[in-house]
């Protein structure tokens, strides 16, 4: 992972804990349980940088709701 992208998941972590209302900590874990950050982040970080924060919070939410992951 590079520093752009390292970024942008703490960046992604702290807005959905502000959303969700959790403590990043909690969201690290869920995320990384779910294998959201290796599995859908940091391989579309291209991508995903350049869509509207809110967009991708609801994105990985859904993501989480896939596989099991209640918020």
């Amino acid at each position: 992972m590079d520093k752009e992208s390292f970024s942008f998941v703490v960046y992604m972590i702290h807005a959905c804990a502000n959303k969700w209302g959790m403590m990043p900590s909690e969201v690290y874990q869920k995320l990384q349980s779910a294998g959201c950050i290796g599995n859908y982040l940091v391989p579309h970080y291209d991508i995903l940088h350049t869509q509207a924060t809110g967009y991708i919070v609801d994105d990985i939410k859904e993501y989480l709701k896939v596989r099991g992951v209640t918020i």
